[in-house]
């Protein structure tokens, strides 16, 4: 037997549980079935990436990626000037 877990969301203001209702109406289930499913739902999705960097990387990784040539520098670099 699997051990279940009990949680209780207060403070649900009454706009937010109208819909979930309304959700759970659609899909034939009680408002504690449709707010697991909509965890389950949440939770099996992967993580977003933690900066901007690793967010445009993912989303050219799923386009199949860019090659960018860069170009060959003809200047040297000058020092900073402080």
């Amino acid at each position: 037997m699997v051990a279940m877990a009990t949680i209780t969301i207060r403070n649900l203001d009454e706009p937010l549980k109208h819909r979930l209702k309304l959700r759970a109406a659609r899909h034939g289930r009680s408002m504690e079935s449709e707010a697991r499913e909509i965890l389950r739902a949440a939770i099996s999705e992967p993580d977003a990436p933690d900066n901007l960097v690793d967010a445009l990387r993912q989303q050219l990784d799923e386009l199949g990626g860019v090659e960018l040539e860069l170009p060959p520098r003809t200047t040297r670099p000058r020092a900073a000037r402080l």
